[in-house]
This record gives C-alpha cells, sequence and structure tokens, in this order.
C-alpha cells in the first residue's frame, strides 16, 4: 500500500501561503526534488494543481523559462513528469500528466493508496484539511522557514480532532529551515 505524504513549507507562526516563506534555494530545492522523485503520484486541489502548473510546467517550446535558476529545473522535471490526481468540482479538463478525481473523496484516495508503488504526495491547504480529517494522510512533512508572517492561511485551520504525532526525521538547513516528518501516533488501549 502507498503512503499518503503532506508536504508543505510553513512559517513558524503557522502561514502556508506560497509567498509567506523564504525564497527557495538550492538546498531547499534539492530536498524538494528528492521528495517528488520519491512520489509516483500529487494530490493537489484545485487552486493548487493551477498555481503549480502556472509555474512548473514546461512550456511547449521546451525550453524552461529565463526566470527560472538552473538550480530549480531538476524539481521542474520531476514535477512536471509525475503523474497529478486533482480533486475539483469545477474542472472539466486537465492535462498537465493530470487526471480528475470526483466523487467521494475518502474512496477515491483510499484506492490510489492501495495501487502499487511508493508513496503519494499532497500539498497545499484545503485539500490536506479534508485528508487528515479523514485519517489518510500517513506523513506530515512540514519544512519550518525562520519567518513570521503575521497573515495568511494557516496549517490545518479547522480541524476539528487533535491528531498526535511523533517526529521520526529531523533536518537542519544552512537558512534556518527545519524540515521534519511526522507520523500519526497510533492510539493503545
Amino acid at each position: 500500500m502507498r503512503e499518503l505524504r503532506y508536504s508543505i513549507n510553513v512559517t513558524l507562526d503557522g502561514c502556508c501561503h506560497h509567498e509567506a516563506g523564504l525564497p527557495p534555494d538550492e538546498e531547499s530545492m534539492r530536498y524538494w526534488t528528492t521528495e517528488m522523485e520519491r512520489a509516483d503520484a500529487i494530490l493537489f486541489g484545485r487552486v493548487t494543481y493551477q498555481m503549480m502548473e502556472s509555474a512548473w510546467r514546461k512550456p511547449a517550446t521546451g525550453t524552461w523559462p529565463d526566470w527560472m535558476e538552473e538550480w530549480e529545473i531538476p524539481f521542474a522535471e520531476a514535477i512536471d513528469r509525475v503523474k497529478k490526481y486533482v480533486v475539483s468540482s469545477t474542472l472539466s479538463d486537465l492535462d498537465w500528466n493530470a487526471e480528475l478525481i470526483r466523487g467521494d473523496l475518502g474512496e477515491a484516495v483510499q484506492r490510489l493508496k492501495q495501487q502499487p508503488g511508493k508513496s503519494l504526495w499532497v500539498g497545499g491547504v484545503t485539500l490536506p484539511l479534508a485528508l487528515a480529517e479523514l485519517g489518510l494522510i500517513d506523513v506530515y512533512e512540514f519544512l519550518v522557514q525562520p519567518v513570521l508572517a503575521g497573515h495568511g492561511p494557516t496549517l490545518l485551520a479547522g480541524l476539528r480532532e487533535r491528531i498526535q504525532l511523533e517526529l521520526v526525521e529531523r533536518r537542519d538547513f544552512r537558512s534556518g529551515v527545519i524540515a521534519m516528518q511526522y507520523r500519526p501516533r497510533i492510539a493503545t488501549a
């Protein structure tokens, strides 16, 4: 069974807006590239899918844009080629190696997890909240940015039930970012 990993950048005050943290550097992009290469597929909500597509889809010319640094290209190539599943009730047509998920979210994600492979990856804000509520996330991966944003969407805002987590891995970056991976604790009777 494939693991479902929720991975996101988050500030010290819990903000997970993509513009609130530090700009990517070579070290963080190498980390995210490795993580992306571990995934068989990505789950996105509509907003995150459209944002990621606009930033990381390879242009029709076959040439990456001039604004992209050389060290960003391996991540761009990894996310460009991975299979994507998009949860949306408003989109009707997708490309960029993507497929729509409609209907019961829990059942659809369970089917994806049952398929053979390494892991599934989910990013964003709204979809991961729904998946956490359903108990479907196997690994929570946070890159904590040494920034106080003071505004913006916060990590898993509105979660109804507390989820106890156990730290399973930690990595410190030169920039002050700390990557932490957690697994939900199994309740014992």
